[in-house]
């Protein structure tokens, strides 16, 4: 399902569309801080914007800090076979360090496992493993912080409205999802199975997805005033299918993502604000480590914070944000 690139690309190519199942492999030509030193990346997909970022920034990072970067991903998002495959190759490529945003934070620990026993360091980027000590270190966003201040953010939006609710999460399994969800309903301020949550359904973080499940879910509560999604294509499949029923001026939508696109959708007035994550930063911070320790350095250990950031155009007392301009400007930095 995953095949590893055999001849080094050319930096250029390395931002360019590829077969989600495919791999790339960079060779750094630029700085010396990392000579000799070999980095594979395992990303849930190759499709997702987000994920598009992560690769693009590490081919970018490698070329600069010349180290030798190898691109792996999954078939889908949820492949967790597709990432136990991509780990086996590496490990087998003898790569001083690994960074993945794991599908399932446990499927890939025995591989993961597998690779430390031979030495090499383990990263989470993103997504956080199960146990969180399974990998040596993980650079992510806090995403339970990042969930409290959507649904602290949509709940201050709704005034004095009574909630009422739905919920569209992405994949089970996944801290991401877990947290996110969780946070939500904190800074919501209901707890699970509160009547004020009108439905809930897995999206995949998919688009077209969660048009579907928001179209099944209205069908039954038209009533909806506010909508949690977990990433920003889930917002828009939202929001398509609210507009597609003349409802979105009733509606308060909340997202956690912050690419341009999704800033953009925001300063468009498509959904009500979204919680900036810092993908670059993960990518970047997690290469310094493993450069690093593979030049006898201290190994990376615990879990990093790179920080998330509420960006809206209609700012609500209490919660500190920043606007779209802002936002434009800073995307995924």
């Amino acid at each position: 399902m995953l095949a590893i690139g055999a001849a080094a690309l050319l930096l250029a190519a390395c931002g360019s569309d590829a077969e989600p199942d495919g791999g790339e492999t960079t060779t750094g030509g630029g700085a010396t801080g990392g000579e000799d030193v070999s980095i594979g990346l395992i990303t849930k997909t190759e499709t997702n914007p987000f994920f598009v970022t992560m690769r693009e920034v590490a081919a970018d990072y490698a070329d600069e800090q010349g180290v030798e970067l190898t691109a792996l991903a999954g078939a889908f998002d949820g492949d967790n076979e597709g990432q136990v495959q991509a780990m086996e190759d590496l490990i087998a490529q003898g790569v001083d360090g690994i960074m993945i945003t794991p599908n399932n934070s446990t499927g890939v620990l025995s591989a993961i496992e597998q690779a430390r026993a031979q030495g090499i360091v383990v990263i989470a980027l993103d997504t956080a493993t199960e146990p969180a000590d399974a990998v040596d270190a993980t650079f992510a966003t806090d995403n339970l912080e990042a969930g409290r201040l959507q649904g602290a953010y949509v709940r201050a939006a709704l005034g004095e409205e009574e909630p009422a609710l739905i919920m569209l999460d992405g994949t089970a399994g996944g801290t991401v999802d877990t947290f996110r969800h969780d946070g939500f309903l904190e800074g919501f301020g209901v707890e699970e199975g509160d009547a004020a949550i009108l439905g809930v359904e897995n999206t995949q973080g998919d688009q077209n997805n969660a048009q579907t499940a928001m179209e099944n879910l209205l069908q039954r509560n038209p009533g909806v005033n506010a909508v949690y999604t977990i990433n920003e294509p889930a917002a828009r499949g939202a929001y398509a299918a609210l507009e597609a029923q003349g409802l979105t001026d009733q509606v308060v939508i909340g997202s956690i993502d912050g690419g341009c696109q999704g800033v953009q959708d925001v300063a468009d007035g498509r959904y009500a604000a979204t919680v900036m994550q810092f993908p670059a930063e993960m990518v970047r911070q997690g290469m310094d480590a493993v450069i690093e320790a593979a030049g006898g350095g201290e190994a990376p250990s615990g879990f990093v914070d790179t920080g998330s950031v509420v960006i809206t155009d209609d700012p609500v007392e209490g919660i500190e944000s920043e606007t779209t301009e802002w936002g434009l400007e800073n995307c995924w930095g």
